[in-house]
């Protein structure tokens, strides 16, 4: 591109999921949003920022129909409306329903009333913008996602599978989450996929709900059950006289321990017993959960999943949109809260993240407790412009403390000593000036200065 100074500039924001039913309304990234709105207020560059779906929580609330909506979220929010209007004297504002927000797409009365705040609604699924000779795909994703696609775009009667369970799973959460020992469980929503979120509120129970007196007492029998089926084992061997040495070995160990070695002997005897239970019960309940199994997936029962890969469908989408319109240098969607980058037959498939809490699985380092859900902050913008070499891709991070240090206790950072999690966003990437004619062209990437 020869003269890029003054080409267009997109940044690029997505599921912010603002609203929804008592605690799923409280957002815990305002101040970032607002500053970095202030901040792109006064930007010298020709600059628009796509905010490519699920802005609102319009499926969350669950008392309250149509528009109606929007005045709770101005009444909830006043600062951040008046910032949008600020912003979107300086910035055209384009927003893209998601499937959270689909009602957007319905009313006329939508349009109107967000105009008034300087953010011009889009009302179909997916919006173009040129950078330099090349175009920029947007859209938020949900279409490509068979759980949350609407056959009849902007319908807000048709109720897709996310909807149901976002109005009877998510909105109750937020309507119980308060009376927990601690407001936890309007984290739901940020349980991606939603088949963890049986395992999620296992490990919450267990390290929040739970009577403190049960989970310590639960704890060393949990942490040493796997040595517990070992010892189960040698037991079983002892009393059958097959092998006795390693139980009279341990026996003398113990015995020139004093009350200590009386009090592990103790321990171990208790496990030991536990754990040979629960295997002599464990074994055939196996095997006919295995043959249940076998049976339903012959009858096709449970044919359709609900987890849905985060990128195939979207790489398969970009394909189509790569072929039809050649120009196009990226796919930018949203929906699955992962932000990251991949090349696609010499263009880009990027993905917008989230602003909502991100939750990542960390198995313990021994036993059979249950996983701890890491909590973490990932706010992303991209910024798409024209590059000396084609158009470039940047991740900025909004940087916000980690909610780690007040929602993980001492016990879960015990349990997983040495398996906390470290994200980062994707590295610059640059799609090349040049139209390719054939996927052997590659992107170039640069790490980020």
């Amino acid at each position: 591109m020869a003269d890029d100074a003054d080409a267009p500039v997109y940044y690029v924001i997505s599921d912010l999921h603002i609203g929804g039913d008592e605690q799923l309304g409280e957002i815990d990234f305002l101040d970032e949003l607002l500053d970095f709105l202030e901040r792109l207020e006064t930007t010298d560059e020709d600059a628009e920022l796509i905010i490519n779906g699920d802005l609102f929580g319009l499926w969350e609330f669950t008392a309250i129909d149509g528009p109606a909506k929007f005045d709770v979220l101005t009444e909830r929010y006043p600062e951040l409306f008046e910032q949008l209007r600020a912003t979107g004297d300086s910035v055209p504002i384009t927003l893209l329903p998601g499937n959270h927000d689909n009602e957007l797409a319905a009313y006329d009365e939508y349009v109107e009333r967000l105009a008034r705040y300087n953010v011009e609604l889009v009302r179909s699924e997916s919006v173009t913008r040129p950078v330099g000779d090349r175009t920029i795909h947007f859209e938020h994703g949900h279409q490509r996602d068979p759980n949350n696609r609407f056959e009849d775009f902007g319908n807000p009667y048709e109720t897709p599978i996310g909807y149901h369970y976002n109005t009877h799973v998510t909105s109750r959460a937020g309507q119980l989450s308060d009376r927990g020992r601690y407001n936890w469980l309007k984290d739901v929503q940020a349980v991606t996929p939603t088949e963890r979120v049986p395992r999620w509120l296992l490990s919450k129970y267990f390290y929040r709900e739970m009577n403190p007196f049960l989970r310590y007492a639960a704890i060393p029998f949990l942490l040493l059950f796997n040595l517990s089926v070992v010892l189960a084992v040698m037991a079983g061997l002892d009393v059958a006289g097959v092998w006795t040495m390693p139980v009279e070995t341990t026996d003398s160990v113990l015995a020139q321990l004093g009350l200590v070695g009386e009090a592990v002997h103790f321990l171990l005897v208790v496990n030991a017993a536990v754990a040979g239970v629960l295997l002599l019960a464990g074994v055939p309940i196996y095997f006919v959960v295995r043959d249940v199994g076998e049976t339903v997936d012959r009858f096709g029962i449970f044919e359709t999943d609900l987890t849905v890969d985060p990128e195939e469908p979207y790489e398969e989408a970009a394909r189509e949109v790569f072929a039809d319109r050649p120009e196009t240098a990226i796919f930018c969607y949203g929906h699955t809260h992962r932000p990251g980058v991949n090349e696609v037959e010499g263009r880009l498939l990027v993905n917008s993240g989230t602003w909502l809490k991100r939750l990542h699985r960390r198995n313990v380092i021994a036993g059979v407790l249950p996983p701890v859900f890491y909590p973490s902050y990932q706010l992303c913008v991209v910024r798409i412009a024209a590059d000396s070499d084609g158009v470039a891709v940047e991740y900025e991070e909004i940087q916000k403390t980690p909610p780690s240090g007040e929602e993980i206790t001492l016990i879960e950072r015990l349990l997983t000593l040495g398996r906390e999690p470290t994200s980062e966003l994707p590295d610059r990437s640059v799609v090349t000036d040049e139209v390719p004619d054939s996927a052997s062209e590659r992107v170039t990437d640069h790490s980020r200065a």
